[in-house]
């Protein structure tokens, strides 16, 4: 099978489907598509036309792991897969659903769809084009529904349904206090077990059907592996410097969200301009609009603002009926769906989908004759992720902007703001859950006793506008006002180190510029790093071994440079012997089900032990232990001579393509992007979460975009491994090296300047 740009070039024009007049698309040398169309219901549909083009094979796979319909593609395999991720479809009033977002969200859904489809209509008369991964794996892709782009909620970043189970394993193990530890809570609070359950009683594997129905799908022979999706994912940097801390006069807004890395990018760079509407940036390909950028008055980036949208209830089920449950003085039945379910090669099979009232029924346990379902704001209407940025987009000022946001439901968000008056701003967004009773952090009965009393609205959030600092931040860090501690809207955030590393550069820039923002963002100084190199000062040992390890750290500047020798010592340390070991030291009946510790507890403690270690001697033993056999493993893995270490021998990035597990050795040489040797961890600016295992980078900034608010063409951004998804286009890993090297390129919005970097031209033409 030929795939798009094997045999001959793409066209100077199509005719399309559905347009009303011609659409010019102009691609610049960075694979950056600029629409231009002369109204907004043509301008969308060429936004769906162009990411088919571009995206076919992501956006179609993006569609059928959501509504649950892979397996009448991939075959039986793929059955629970569709069951459990159908659990999860938004099942409401779709009125209700569209009144959320803005007035024409269903305009703008259909449209967008429409392009989609008469893409899907010209590869009907050019089937030599299709993308090559429908060839490998034997299906055509499939049409779209307007609703299919809002009623798919599992691709969402989610919380803390995970953290729940985890906290109720270690709550049987040791108590809740040995939880803090794993988790750290903000503000300071103390966690009770609800009345009525038993954190022993969860079964192992009391959320395989919700983890299969959020991860990614998984193309290997035999079963689909239930994949659980790593927390460190939810991630982002963001930030926006006023006008009188920067070199212009003018603010200066940078954004780079962190996600799971694979080929083609997460995320598409698009321009979209017509009458009333001319807005450029970054937004994922299978949704229309733009969710990080600007329009050319106003800018705005975003960042997860980690707030719990999610409880898991526990029924007790009656004892004649398993699908009554107790509630207040009665039974209640569940909803019982039975749906089709269409397998490739064989009958249909049909799937059973239960409900309580608060959810999908994710677990029956019968041998407890307990029952385990799912409570999510995201199943509310107007929770689709990411596709209420299409009211914000348009916003010309502040106040249009947070009325824009008060609505927003998910993925729950930090905004920055900017505009060309010289105003910025922060505006958190989400819909919160009222709890009443309970605090949401362990799970609850589903009897009546923990019940939500509505949400809160966005005007109970707070907004912070031309702070007197001058500048604002925000990296997923723990950043509510007093005020506002007491709404329960969360007590797990990510650690600050982020944060307060971005502050730190930017407290001391008075005439920041777009080169520094891209400095920062490649900023690769680990502050838990020099936390701890402040306590060696005081250690030492008569070993060789450790003298040299104590020597090497000592002398190192903090960044974890990929060349860096003492940075590979101190994360193979840091992650997989002094945090392992720390757990052992301090709540040992419960280590065994801590996966990774809460690094800002552990450096407090190491910094004034005595509430988990008993004194300053066992904290340098601690150190000393761990240290030795982490000495000892890195250079079992880069050899003797410390001059031959280097961080980047053993961190990692790689770009795997989604189908990669079907491909050849050959193809998967074509489809994967690296791998690269990266620097960095999870708690630099330049975030690099890696598996332990083997210090694969698991996610962080694919797409990094630094603005010029009001001289727009000086704005820069980098998008990886590149823009298309068509691995014989020349933008399918042309950003790589670009990003890995912490480079950009221009943002090209004014027409003089995306002329001056055009490199293809396209016509749409009414078909």
């Amino acid at each position: 099978m030929t795939s798009v740009g094997d045999a001959t070039p793409d066209p100077a024009s199509y005719p399309v489907t559905g347009l009303a007049e011609p659409v010019e698309l102009i691609e610049d040398r960075y694979g950056v598509p600029h629409l231009y169309a002369r109204s907004e219901e043509d301008l969308f549909l060429a936004q769906g036309f162009n990411a088919a083009r571009e995206r076919l094979f992501q956006i179609d796979l993006w569609r059928r792991r959501g509504l649950g319909r892979l397996a009448e593609v991939l075959g039986a395999d793929y059955v629970e897969q569709d069951r459990a991720t159908r659990l999860f479809l938004y099942r409401g009033d779709m009125d209700a659903e569209w009144a959320r977002y803005s007035d024409d969200a269903r305009l703008v859904a259909t449209r967008f769809t429409r392009g989609i489809n008469a893409f899907l209509d010209w590869l009907d008369e050019h089937p030599e084009r299709i993308p090559e991964e429908f060839g490998v794996l034997g299906y055509r892709p499939a049409r779209w529904e307007p609703a299919d782009v809002v009623r798919i909620r599992s691709h969402g970043l989610t919380r803390n349904l995970e953290s729940e189970v985890e906290r109720s394993r270690v709550v049987c193990a040791a108590g809740v206090e040995a939880d803090l530890v794993r988790q750290g809570l903000q503000p300071e609070h103390r966690t009770v077990v609800p009345d009525g359950f038993d954190p022993c009683a969860l079964p192992d594997d009391v959320l395989d059907v919700f983890e299969l129905a959020t991860q990614d799908v998984e193309f290997r022979e035999g079963s689909v592996r239930r994949v659980p999706r790593d927390a460190t994912s939810e991630g982002s940097n963001n930030w926006v410097v006023g006008g009188e801390r920067t070199a212009t006069g003018r603010p200066v807004l940078a954004n780079d969200p962190h996600r799971a890395y694979s080929t083609p990018s997460l995320r598409y760079i698009a321009h979209l301009s017509a009458p009333g509407l001319d807005v450029i940036g970054a937004g994922e390909p299978a949704l229309p609009g733009i969710s990080i950028g600007h329009n050319g008055t106003i800018a705005f980036g975003l960042t997860i603002f980690p707030m719990d949208q999610e409880d898991l209830y526990v029924y007790e089920l009656d004892p004649a009926d398993a699908t009554r449950y107790r509630y207040g003085s009665g039974w209640e039945s569940m909803t019982v769906l039975r749906e089709p379910v269409r397998v490739r090669g064989e009958a249909d099979r049909e799937v059973e989908l239960a409900f309580t009232r608060h959810g999908p029924v994710i677990r029956v346990d019968r041998q407890r004759n307990l029952a385990y379902a799912v409570r999510t704001a995201w199943l509310e209407p107007g929770m689709s992720p990411y596709f209420g940025s299409i009211a914000y987009m348009r916003a010309r000022n502040f106040t249009e902007f947070t009325r824009a946001m008060r609505n927003w439901g998910a993925p729950t968000e930090n905004q920055v703001y900017a505009d060309v008056a010289g105003n910025i701003g922060w505006v958190p967004g989400g819909l919160a859950p009222k709890r009443v009773g309970y605090d949401g952090l362990l799970p609850v009965p589903g009897d009546g006793r923990y019940e939500w009393d509505g949400f809160h609205s966005g005007d109970d959030l707070p907004r912070v506008l031309n702070p007197d600092e001058g500048f604002i931040a925000t990296a997923n860090q723990f950043n509510l006002p007093a005020g506002h501690q007491n709404l329960g809207l969360g007590y797990e955030w990510t650690n600050p180190f982020r944060h307060q590393r971005i502050v730190e550069v930017l407290s001391g820039q008075r005439r920041h510029a777009v080169r520094d923002s891209e400095l920062l963002q490649n900023d690769q100084l680990s502050l838990p790093a020099r936390r701890i190199q402040a306590l060696l000062s005081g250690v030492d040992s008569g070993e060789a071994d450790l003298r040299r390890a104590l020597r090497l750290l000592r002398d190192w500047d903090a960044v974890l440079g990929a060349d860096s020798a003492a940075a590979a010592l101190f994360e193979v340390w840091r992650s997989k012997h002094l945090g392992p070991g720390f757990a052992r030291a301090a709540v040992p009946k419960a280590a065994a089900h801590i996966e990774a510790v809460d690094d800002l507890v552990m450096l407090a403690e190491l910094e004034r032990p005595g509430r988990w270690l008993p004194d300053a001697a066992a904290r340098d033993r601690l150190l000393l232990d761990t240290l030795r056999t982490a000495y000892a493993e890195v250079r079992e893995r880069l050899g003797h001579a410390e001059t031959t270490w280097r961080w980047g021998r053993l961190h990692h990035s790689y770009f795997a393509h989604p189908a990669s597990g079907a491909f050849s050795e050959l193809q998967r040489a074509r489809f994967d992007v690296g791998p690269f040797p990266r620097g960095g961890s999870s708690a630099t600016v330049n975030q690099s979460a890696y598996r332990v295992k083997d210090f694969r980078q698991t996610n962080g900034p694919s797409f990094r975009m630094v603005l010029d608010v009001g001289d727009w063409d000086r704005s820069v951004a980098v998008n990886t491994p590149g823009q298309s998804g068509n691995p014989s286009d020349p933008h399918y890993r042309d950003l790589a090296e670009r990003w890995r090297k912490g480079t950009y390129f221009p943002l090209a919005y004014t027409r003089d300047a995306v002329e001056s970097l055009a490199e293809r031209r396209i016509l749409l033409v009414p078909a």
